[in-house]
């Protein structure tokens, strides 16, 4: 049965009324799990209202002074009978329809809504669902099929069998926690493919049944430029980093950025165990030492010292960047989710934080709850040319921290959180993502990942030959012709190298 209505004259389009609820879920379909390089466990979820609706033929604003509005075509289930505690064999009884829908979500929002997406998903308009209803029992939930067109170009195609979890254990799962009502709508996620549109566009969303020749017909969205703009006394305002419009677009690579520093997890897998185990036996003296002669004098971190004696920090660089503290900044880029709370809750074991801070020792620019939540992340340090707020209290955590020093201030009293995982300058050199970061009592330096097996395998064997040359000059040798080696006691060497 398909059950149709002139969206023109309906702002709900087909649906029976206005949604009590509209429930939406953020990660459903394992080719958009894989493009985002985490799989959840268990589904999660997010209310939008449902004066977002909108029927086929609509528009969808851009609000003026944002970049990142995103599509998500996605499957919309329509609920025909109240369900409370349902189990997953009787859930789909309790669907009455399927129809196509777009979450729409303006990434310029995100930030500051992390999670909930009031803001973000939630504007007038961001919820299109139609054009026709298909009767839900006639219907196999696990053979339902979602395409959508940009531009008539097709950017995204999957089915329910590319579900992580079926149709049916949302709508059980929802049910556990309240009652699902007659008319309220679920949004049961987007495959790969959803991506950034602009003024002009115009994408379609349609939802069929393949095998048995049903669809929901087309829904039809253009997307139209805003001119209201936000004001910066009622909220925070739009703001964007190279890591949301990686996400809007859907890669590095669609949104124009470079692939080299797109992911730091990636560049960690350049430091294998085996590489890890010589570095921390290698001392920075001897590493800086092998990169001056190669060329590289400009790698040390200058200006931070551990908080810890003894302290010795071997791991890739998750980097993150403050710009100078100014008023109107730092309230759009400052609070809610901003990209300091994000490096910190993204940070991945093995990584060393390396913080921006321009040696600006005026505040902190991390405190013991930070510090707490690297710890648990299994962050293997914290390097800042900045202050440490509860600096006791964050040495007592144990998690190696370099700075220059303690300061009480907080944050907005002289940086802006701005950007995480870009090329930085940090104690006067520059850090990538994915460098390899070394410190110990001497200090830090970074290392060009191509080199480190080069650079450690020369460290070590100087290290070798020092303690030679320090045995021979305890046993009374003088240093002229054994320090640097001559010819005679080079033969030497290698001679006691064989033997050993």
């Amino acid at each position: 049965m398909t059950i149709s209505t002139d969206a023109a004259a309906d702002r709900f389009g087909p649906l029976p009324a206005r949604p009590g609820k509209i429930i939406a879920i953020h990660l459903s379909y394992a080719s958009r799990a894989d493009q985002r390089g985490r799989r959840p466990e268990a589904p999660s979820y997010f209310f939008k209202p449902s004066s977002s609706v909108a029927a086929s033929g609509s528009t969808i604003e851009r609000p003026a002074g944002t970049e990142l509005l995103a599509f998500e075509g996605e499957i919309a289930l329509v609920i025909g009978a109240d369900a409370r505690r349902v189990s997953m064999d009787d859930a789909w009884r309790h669907v009455g329809f399927v129809t196509a829908s777009n979450d729409f979500g303006l990434y310029d929002l995100r930030a500051n809504d992390k999670g909930s997406n009031v803001r973000s998903k939630g504007g007038d308009g961001f919820t299109p669902v139609g054009p026709a209803l298909l009767d839900a029992a006639a219907l196999d939930p696990g053979e339902l099929r979602l395409r959508t067109w940009v531009n008539g170009v097709l950017a995204q195609d999957d089915t329910t069998a590319g579900l992580i979890f079926p149709l049916t254990q949302l709508v059980a799962d929802l049910s556990q926690h309240f009652t699902l009502e007659v008319g309220d709508v679920i949004l049961t996620g987007t495959p790969a493919g959803s991506s950034v549109v602009v003024p002009g566009d115009v994408v379609v969303v349609e939802v069929d049944a393949p095998a048995l020749g049903l669809s929901t017909g087309r829904l039809v969205t253009t997307v139209t430029q805003g001119s209201a703009s936000f004001d910066p006394a009622l909220g925070s305002l739009p703001a964007v980093d190279d890591t949301q419009r990686a996400e809007a677009w859907g890669s590095r690579e669609a949104a124009g950025l470079s692939p080299a520093a797109a992911d730091a997890s990636a560049a960690a897998s350049v430091l294998s165990a085996g590489l890890r185990e010589k570095l921390e036996r290698a001392p920075v003296a001897g590493l800086s030492a092998q990169l001056r002669k190669r060329g590289l004098n400009n790698v040390t971190i200058d200006g931070v010292r551990p908080m810890h004696a003894g302290t010795k920090i071997v791991g890739t660089a998750k980097t993150l960047r403050f710009v100078p503290g100014r008023e109107d900044l730092f309230q759009s880029h400052g609070g809610g989710y901003n990209a300091q709370k994000r490096a910190f809750d993204s940070v991945a074991e093995g990584e060393v934080i390396v913080i921006e801070a321009r040696g600006e020792t005026g505040s902190g620019t991390l405190g013991d709850i930070l510090a707490l939540r690297a710890k648990a992340r299994g962050a293997v340090g914290i390097i800042t040319d900045g202050g440490v707020r509860d600096y006791d209290t964050v040495a007592g955590i144990g998690i190696p921290v370099y700075s220059a020093g303690a300061h009480p201030a907080v944050l907005g009293r002289k940086h802006v959180p701005w950007d995480l995982d870009v090329t930085i300058g940090c104690g006067g050199t520059t850090v990538q993502p994915g460098d390899i970061v070394v410190g110990d009592g001497d200090g830090v330096i970074v290392i060009p990942p191509g080199l480190a097996e080069e650079v450690v395998d020369a460290a070590l064997a100087q290290e070798d030959e020092d303690a030679y040359v320090a045995d021979q000059v305890s046993a009374g040798h003088p240093i002229d012709g054994l320090f640097p080696m001559n010819a005679e006691w080079r033969g030497r060497y290698d001679a006691w190298r064989a033997q050993k």
